[in-house]
């Protein structure tokens, strides 16, 4: 078992296909996308199952997509023409992983929101792992990220640290439950799964 596999393990609790994800996205993060037939050609066959585990877990993204770049609009297609990207957070994961064996969601948000450019960037981690305690099944309403944001006193760039968290791959907007958005009466948003290993489904 290599270091990625190794970190991967934890977050996918010993899934049998952790070893061929771990392969595929040693590859995928190099160059940011990866092909239907390249990874057949990765994992000796099961690129479906791969995917499917890939894109449950938010580390392999479809690029087609219904209408929007929203996570939930991508369409998930098995074609050898067919490409899938990884998020960014997910390659600074992938990348701390393969030389560290761990799954450190605090490190790789912190390099990354450093990379791009964010003053507030050492507080990221405390801010993400704040948005996870607060969200119920990875959903989070932009009024509790503005009340977070708050509370960390970082300032009032709260819209553009939304542009970041959606750019960042951290999160993705929920646009196809209106009822919920209305009843809400504030935008949803879905977080990235990978950045909360054991956080379990809140009620």
């Amino acid at each position: 078992m290599n270091k990625l596999e190794k970190a991967l393990s934890r977050l996918l609790n010993q899934s049998k296909l952790t070893g061929r994800l771990a392969q595929v996205l040693a590859h995928a993060s190099e160059r940011g996308r990866v092909a239907y037939h390249e990874i057949g050609e990765i994992v000796n066959g099961n690129a479906e199952d791969v995917l499917l585990l890939g894109n449950e877990w938010r580390l392999l993204l479809p690029v087609r997509t219904l209408k929007s770049a929203a996570w939930e609009d991508r369409l998930l297609v098995a074609k050898p023409e067919e490409l899938y990207e990884v998020p960014n957070i997910v390659r600074y994961l992938v990348e701390e992983a393969k030389i560290t064996g761990r799954w450190d969601a605090g490190r790789a948000l912190a390099e990354l929101f450093r990379d791009m450019g964010e003053l507030n960037w050492e507080q990221i981690p405390k801010l993400v792992e704040e948005l996870g305690q607060q969200a119920r099944n990875y959903k989070i309403t932009a009024i509790q990220i503005k009340e977070i944001y708050s509370k960390l006193a970082l300032g009032n760039r709260v819209d553009a640290l939304i542009a970041e968290l959606k750019a960042s791959g951290v999160m993705s907007p929920k646009l196809g439950s209106l009822a919920e958005v209305s009843r809400a009466g504030t935008p949803i948003y879905e977080l990235n799964p990978s950045l909360f290993i054991n956080k379990g489904e809140k009620e």
